[in-house]
């Protein structure tokens, strides 16, 4: 009787285990990267990202270039496409049930890069970078940036990853 107690105690804890092991991370928006990430302590990151390409990128589908792509391949709207969005906007290359408060309109927000903040938002989470990673923050790689950045963009042009990271640098002087 006691060896099926402890059986069931087990399995118990295991799926609460699975459970937790399982959850997803969600997708906070840049307004609340801001909070932290906007400091002159941090380098102000967010102002950086915002003045980037990245931020303004659902924007650039809007540009004549943009256009005129579209019309060649009977593309209505480049702002509406879901093959140009996927890219332009982190919003619509992640799944509904994992939008906390991301916009469409921020463009490739710090999340396309740093994966879903929800769980490595705080504070006593981002001072200690195992946690951080534990906790959803990726760092990211030339895969990460070649999801958007290849030959299946109609756009492409040859891509340097560590050219490109300097491009985009936001360092934090504190670290």
């Amino acid at each position: 009787m006691m060896s099926k107690k402890l059986v069931a105690l087990m399995c118990v804890a295991l799926f609460g285990m699975n459970v937790s092991f399982a959850q997803q991370f969600e997708y906070i928006g840049a307004a609340k990267c801001k909070m932290c990430h906007n400091k002159p302590q941090t380098g102000k990151q967010y102002d950086i990202w915002a003045s980037s390409l990245h931020a303004n990128a659902l924007k650039s589908l809007s540009s004549q270039q943009s256009l005129d792509y579209a019309k060649k391949n009977n593309i209505a709207d480049p702002t509406k496409e879901k093959t140009c969005l996927k890219c332009h906007a982190t919003y619509y290359s992640v799944k509904e049930d994992l939008i906390q408060t991301l916009t469409a309109q921020e463009g490739v927000s710090c999340e396309s890069c740093h994966g879903p903040g929800s769980v490595y938002k705080s504070n006593a989470i981002m001072k200690d970078q195992a946690k951080a990673l534990a906790s959803g923050l990726i760092l990211p790689t030339k895969e990460v940036c070649e999801k958007c950045h290849n030959k299946e963009n109609p756009f492409h042009k040859p891509f340097n990853f560590e050219t490109a990271v300097a491009k985009i640098a936001h360092p934090n002087p504190a670290k």
